[in-house]
């Protein structure tokens, strides 16, 4: 005769209402962490709209009786804070196309070569990561001076690149790996070198990697902030997250036209994640199905 196993739901609740509860308090878990996350996003935009003597009303008021562009009109049309999304685009997009171009080569090799101590480099690269850049301040201070790259683009772009690189080579190379070999095979057989099936077959398969990895770059070095600050001397070579620090006075802080200044910066990123979106996870998701 068989044994009846005891069930293991509580009293008197169905296998029903015990998924329907755990939906419930799954839905309630994402709905309290979607208010954590988006709660200072949605002051910050209600702040930008204020003027800068209602930023500590009290009672504080997420929704303000005189709304204000001014904060906006005052960052827009003054020239030195325009300079300071200018060089955002410039450090960030050649930090991009830079960071993919030598992550791309790096991934290749990685992905279909062996060659002598390539372990050794590999884990070189991932140890990169590891280390805090707080700690490579000073050195690459003393360096970037040292080449004459002080307060130059160059500077920033080549510094930030130390960063970007190592992610971006463990993902494409990630990436490469999930690509059959026979590929770059078929390319021979007809003739073509290592660079034709590289430029010609594997980049073009791989746009949904090089996307996932692009979008990254781009936000590290869009928000990169300590080594922007240490290797820049003057106004006209910082970037906005420097150029939102100096809107802290000596006596007093223009609250309103750092937070239209944050809902400024943020705009490009959030534009790049929804345009690419499925491409970027797609990317991650692909990239991690095989190392």
């Amino acid at each position: 005769m068989a044994t009846v196993l005891p069930s293991r739901t509580a009293p008197g609740m169905t296998p029903k209402t015990r998924r329907r509860l755990m939906k419930t308090l799954l839905f309630l878990g994402l709905a309290l962490g979607a208010v954590f996350a988006g709660a200072p996003v949605l002051w910050m935009l209600s702040t930008s709209f204020k003027s800068n003597g209602e930023v500590f009303q009290n009672p504080p008021r997420l929704i303000t009786e005189n709304f204000s562009l001014d904060a906006y009109t005052e960052i827009l049309t003054n020239g030195a804070q325009l300079r300071f999304f200018l060089n955002s685009y410039i450090v960030a997009i050649a930090v991009t196309a830079l960071t993919l171009f030598v992550a791309i080569l790096a991934a290749y090799a990685f992905s279909r070569f062996t060659f002598p101590m390539s372990k050794t480099i590999n884990a070189v690269i991932v140890s990169v990561q590891a280390v805090p850049p707080i700690t490579l301040v000073i050195p690459y201070f003393g360096l970037v001076v040292g080449l004459g790259l002080y307060n130059t683009y160059p500077g920033l772009i080549l510094t930030h690149m130390v960063f970007t690189l190592p992610y971006a080579i463990i993902m494409l190379t990630a990436y490469f790996n999930t690509l059959p070999k026979e590929l770059d095979e078929s390319v021979k057989v007809d003739g073509g070198s290592s660079w034709t099936a590289l430029w010609r077959i594997l980049v073009p398969i791989s746009v949904p990697g090089m996307i996932a990895v692009g979008v990254y770059t781009f936000m590290i070095s869009w928000n990169e902030y300590l080594f922007a600050l240490s290797l820049t001397r003057t106004d006209d070579m910082r970037t906005v997250p420097i150029g939102i620090q100096l809107l802290m006075g000596q006596h007093s802080y223009e609250w309103n036209q750092m937070m239209a200044m944050s809902i400024l910066g943020s705009i490009p990123v959030l534009i790049l994640f929804l345009v690419f979106q499925r491409r970027f996870i797609g990317g991650l998701t692909s990239g991690a199905v095989k190392a």
